[in-house]
């Protein structure tokens, strides 16, 4: 049988949450982001996307399945 594809997120923190609101930097460590430069890899569903929504002008975003 042939397994169905996840797709995955691929996010990097590529600017400082310093000077931004608290709830801008409290999103960026629930996705695991606590350093400038990190990249973690989140799965590709709606809790996730909206988290990366509020957080857009900190983060990069790759998708790319497993």
């Amino acid at each position: 049988m042939a397994e169905k594809k996840q797709k995955k997120l691929r996010i990097k923190l590529i600017k400082s949450t310093i000077g931004n609101q608290d709830r801008a930097k409290r999103t960026a460590l629930a996705l695991g982001l606590n350093k400038l430069n990190k990249t973690v890899v989140q799965p590709d569903n709606p809790s996730v996307r909206g988290m990366i929504d509020k957080i857009s002008h900190l983060v990069t975003v790759e998708e790319f399945t497993e």
